[in-house]
């Protein structure tokens, strides 16, 4: 039986609003057209727990915290796989007389009625906080599931392309649309946004058109195999989203489209590469008002670099000229770090001028300016311009060519810091690349500051890690010392908190090398790599291999995982 009390009076007597915020808001209801709950959630005024708490004792519902609830797959599967998105509510167990469900608000009635009608059983209704409920059904698989049934439907229906130009995507929108080739597009987006997915590869074989996604830098299949007479359409799909010819089928081709999530824009970026069997294609996520919103929590402690290293690197990013450059390959978080290093310089005193292949990050007061090669504007002539733009700080996204890389050069030997990044093994290997393109050795080593190499090792779930037992031998081929453990070494297992993988997030090996005279001296006169190699390392450079193997004997990650990343000995 529902109390008499009103909500407002329940949140005052349990001291979450005073008097006068009640009185406000109740003042605020007929020109908002929002009710009390909503106006307290939209004004931040109480939270969702606490609110959620205060409406089961107004309706006598028994309250339950998800915080750190799992989901019961198998009682998920009972289920519509769309129902769970679209009604907002997470089921509990199956009890005597109906089904228990977690909803956060209790008096959409019309909407609870039309559940139960759809399901066929009695509700028993529990109350938990909006966030929570939310949280849960993103983790439990529930748009993973709705790709399964679509990848099943999808056999039996024919295709109808159509060009809606900028998609909402939302499971209401993936269930109701009656496109399989729409429905599976959607789906595969929707599910990729709430993984933490990169990259979403489609490949064609023999065996028909899978899907995989890029979590933490490796590649897992996202459904079965889609049968072959249906790539073509996919394709064609994705095309006609990013405004591609959808005729061409010789030829590589690269786009892009928008699509909104959740209230906010994501952009991705697509390339269409001609295959044995057809087209293949992969799509390149960047949220970028997601990461907006890391940006602000963004600093070089954050990217998991080693406290070793942060003085060294903070010292050479501070210097007034000069270059720093960062190399790995693709994906290793370069730009990442070159941001980070920027927020911890920007004060808003020097003018900081950057120029990209596309603008990843957004920050505020900062000139980004992004390369666009069909209008004329490349890493070359843009960062002409920027020069007389009056910077002080000038990053470059990457250097591909000797141009780039000559008045890269230049501007460092002329009072600018320049931070850019290009691709090479390691920081040693950096050298050969720059002479390789033309640039003179002397005004290279007198333009740098520090060259940094970089890579990305996942980071062992803290939920399902387990212990491992390595044997000596074990590690002495891994090129490790057994004498040097220093506490329990873990290996991956697998949860649904890292979705099977045993890995959730990555951080930063880092291979610092400062350049000096005695090392300058050293590159000019061409000195050969093993002995420039022994000379950093008194200086005290740490190679990848040795500060990937610390992060192994912390506990951070496991012996196979710095194994993929670097080479062992």
């Amino acid at each position: 039986m529902a109390t008499h009390r009103k909500i407002g009076e329940i949140l005052v007597d349990r001291q979450l609003l005073t008097p006068q915020q009640r009185d406000m808001i109740l003042e605020q209801i007929p020109t908002s057209g929002m009710r009390f709950v909503e106006l307290c959630r939209a004004q931040g005024l109480v939270t969702d727990v606490d609110l959620s708490k205060a409406l089961a004792e107004r309706f006598s519902l028994p309250w339950i915290d998800l915080g750190d609830y799992q989901l019961d797959t198998n009682l998920l599967a009972t289920l519509p796989p769309d129902v769970p998105y679209q009604y907002r509510f997470v089921p509990l167990a199956y009890e005597q007389g109906g089904l228990a469900i977690a909803v956060a608000d209790p008096t959409d009635i019309m909407r609870l009625d039309e559940l139960e009608l759809l399901l066929g059983i009695p509700l028993l209704i529990h109350l938990a906080a909006e966030s929570e409920i939310t949280s849960l059904l993103r983790a439990g698989g529930g748009s993973r599931r709705v790709l399964r049934d679509v990848a099943e439907d999808f056999m039996l229906q024919l295709v109808k392309e159509t060009d809606k130009g900028e998609e909402v995507l939302s499971a209401e929108n993936v269930s109701s649309d009656t496109s399989p080739i729409i429905k599976l597009v959607n789906t595969t987006l929707l599910d990729a946004l709430n993984r933490r997915v990169s990259d979403i590869h489609i490949e064609t074989g023999h065996s028909g058109v899978s899907i995989k996604y890029r979590i933490d830098g490796v590649l897992f299949p996202a459904s079965d195999p889609i049968d072959l007479h249906f790539q073509a359409p996919i394709i064609s799909r994705l095309k006609v989203m990013s405004e591609l010819d959808i005729a061409e089928r010789r030829i590589p081709q690269d786009g892009r489209f928008k699509v909104r999530f959740n209230g906010k824009s994501v952009d991705c970026r697509i390339s269409i590469m001609p295959s044995s069997y057809g087209e293949d294609a992969v799509i390149r996520i960047l949220d970028k008002e997601g990461i907006a919103d890391q940006m602000q929590k963004l600093s070089l402690e954050s990217l998991g670099i080693s406290p070793r290293e942060l003085p060294r690197i903070r010292h050479k990013i501070r210097e007034p000229y000069g270059m720093v450059l960062v190399t790995g390959p693709t994906g290793s978080g370069k730009t990442t770090t070159l941001y980070a290093a920027l927020t911890e310089i920007h004060t808003g005193e020097e003018k900081i001028v950057t120029i990209e292949d596309p603008v990843e990050y957004l920050l505020d007061g900062v000139l980004q300016i992004p390369v666009n090669e069909k209008k004329g504007l490349t890493f070359a002539r843009g960062l002409r311009s920027i020069l007389r733009h009056d910077p002080d700080t000038i990053m470059v996204g990457e250097i591909r060519d000797a141009e780039t890389a000559q008045i890269a050069v230049q501007s460092a030997l002329t009072g600018h810091l320049v931070f850019t990044t290009v691709h090479a093994n390691n920081a040693l290997d950096v050298v050969g690349r720059f002479i390789h393109m033309g640039i003179d050795p002397y005004n290279f080593v007198s333009s740098l500051n520090c060259i940094m190499a970089q890579r990305l090792v996942r980071q062992l779930c803290r939920k399902c890690r387990r212990a491992a037992q390595y044997t000596d031998q074990q590690l002495q081929d891994a090129g490790i010392e057994p004498s040097r453990r220093r506490g329990l070494l873990y290996e991956a297992c697998g949860c649904d908190e890292c979705n099977g993988t045993g890995y959730r997030g990555r951080s930063a090996i880092v291979e610092l090398l400062e350049l000096n005279d005695q090392l300058r001296d050293q590159i000019i006169n061409r000195a050969p790599a093993t002995q420039l190699k022994q000379l950093a390392r008194q200086q005290g450079t740490v190679f990848l291999r040795e500060a990937a193997v610390e992060k192994f004997l912390d506990g951070e990650t496991s012996l196979r995982e710095i194994n993929r990343v670097t080479f062992a000995g």
